[in-house]
């Protein structure tokens, strides 16, 4: 049997996204997001969130550090890592994150881009041509004939 490690979470930016480079040249972005959880204790429903760390790669991170920000929505998909190191004070340290393969806006693109469009000064952000409210005329349609009644009605 094939093994299974995928990852889908929706939550919102904790924090803003920190883009770094390897030595190599290669972005990585690290951020945290937070997650609502539902559970049930004594009869009745609680709700906790969940900080979960996620990681990304490439063009992904380039992505996020340029299109997100704190409290941003957002939804990753990506696969399920854990880590260990010892740092410089001799202790064992481990990490469990998420690696991001995909990301996407979490909310639709209108409402993400209300707060860069507040950022902007006044005349620059984009404002679509309303189409206003329809009219409506009383008057008789002149290319219409009436009919006196339902009783006349072929059907």
């Amino acid at each position: 049997m094939a093994d299974l490690n995928k990852v889908i979470l929706m939550g919102h930016m904790t924090a803003d996204p920190e883009l770094k480079q390897t030595t190599s040249g290669i972005s990585v972005c690290s951020f945290s997001i937070g997650v609502n959880r539902r559970y049930s204790k004594a009869d009745q429903s609680q709700q906790s969130v969940d900080f979960i760390n996620i990681v990304c790669w490439r063009q992904q991170a380039e992505f996020v550090s340029r299109y997100f920000k704190k409290g941003s929505s957002i939804v990753v998909c990506g696969s399920l890592q854990t880590r260990n190191w010892t740092d410089n004070q001799g202790q064992k340290r481990y990490v469990t994150e998420v690696v991001a393969d995909e990301v996407s806006f979490g909310a639709p693109a209108a409402n993400q881009g209300a707060n860069v469009a507040a950022d902007k000064p006044q005349g620059q952000a984009y404002t679509p041509q309303a189409y206003g409210n329809p009219s409506f005329n009383n008057a008789p349609a002149a290319n219409f004939e009436e009919y006196p009644g339902d009783e006349s009605l072929p059907f």
